[in-house]
């Protein structure tokens, strides 16, 4: 996966938390369930962010960033526990 393709599910997943809160403002969907779905999107931004910190870091040690995996959500929402 490139820097570029770990962008784009960034984006996408912004995207989804814009159509999450338009369709709760239009009550197309309750609280609760626009809470739970964004709990799911936030976690899978966090892991997103952090490969592409660390594939960044990778490649600025040198280090070939193709060889970085992911991080589970349990040990990217962890990390500061």
């Amino acid at each position: 996966m490139s820097d570029e393709n770990v962008l784009g599910r960034i984006n996408e997943l912004v995207d989804e938390e814009h159509e999450l809160r338009r369709q709760l403002a239009a009550g197309e969907i309750s609280t609760d369930e626009e809470h739970a779905r964004l709990r799911s999107l936030e976690e899978a931004l966090d892991q997103c962010w952090d490969l592409l910190r660390r594939r960044r870091s990778a490649r600025s040690q040198g280090e070939n960033a193709e060889e970085v995996p992911a991080r589970s959500v349990g040990e990217v929402e962890g990390y500061l526990q």
